[in-house]
């Protein structure tokens, strides 16, 4: 009985040893993870990195990570004309990680997450300049809210011969096109002032995309909501690349 007792005390004692060393290693391996990530994102701060599922030297030997959760604090992602939108969070679960010999490269399988663009941040995309809409009256956007039912509400304001009326609201539907590309778009044209504008001038206001180009190879955009502080965007990829 004695020798048994030893055995298991050892076994206890080399178990804890394991847990313990894997637990460190897998620490170092999600520092430099987020590390080779900050770089190949060139991001101003590392993301927060957690790989996933235990035992970790197991899949390190296997060449392949089970889980591993990404999150990204305001990432500036690369829009058109050479301009860039920030996304305020990027968080995503990808899964199936394969990673090369020497670390220098790492692919997920398939990933899948949420990333928030805040109204302010997607209010660049608007025609915040005035336009004319009719004669004598022009229009342009000067905010963004939430409209309720995942719709956003786009404030016009608008000029009568000089004379600002007060801002208008319209309920617009926010929805994603191409795979990377936010569209909001008006339910239904207001009248001003008893005035129907033409639906054509006004939508030159009202209505307006986001491209984002710039996301981690292989991720796209599924589907846009409007929430309380921004766009809430569901994405969604397969083979998509970390690192290399």
């Amino acid at each position: 009985m004695r020798g048994l007792r030893i055995t298991l005390i050892i076994a206890v004692i080399l178990g804890g040893l394991f847990v313990a060393a894997d637990r460190i290693l897998v620490g170092f391996a999600e520092d430099e993870a987020a590390d080779k990530i900050r770089i190949s994102e060139g991001l101003a701060e590392k993301p927060d990195v957690s790989i996933n599922g235990f035992p970790f030297l197991t899949q390190l030997a296997g060449g392949e990570l089970d889980d591993v959760s990404i999150g990204i604090d305001d990432y500036e992602a690369p829009a058109e004309d050479g301009k860039k939108i920030r996304i305020a969070e990027l968080d995503a679960t990808m899964r199936g990680v394969a990673f090369s010999d020497s670390y220098s490269s790492a692919t997920a399988d398939s990933a899948d997450g949420t990333a928030r663009i805040t109204y302010d941040e997607l209010l660049k995309a608007a025609k915040v300049e005035a336009a004319e809409v009719a004669p004598g009256m022009q229009a342009k956007v000067v905010g963004l809210s939430p409209g309720g039912g995942g719709k956003i509400k786009v404030a016009i304001e608008i000029s009568v011969f000089g004379r600002k009326l007060p801002p208008v609201g319209v309920t617009s539907t926010v929805t994603v096109e191409d795979g990377n590309t936010v569209y909001v778009h008006a339910d239904a044209m207001p009248k001003v002032a008893g005035v129907s504008v033409a639906d054509r001038k006004m939508r030159e206001i009202t209505d307006f995309k986001q491209k984002l180009d710039g996301l981690p190879a292989g991720i796209d955009l599924k589907s846009v909501q409007a929430v309380q502080d921004g766009v809430e965007i569901a994405v969604t990829g397969t083979q998509v690349k970390l690192v290399g």
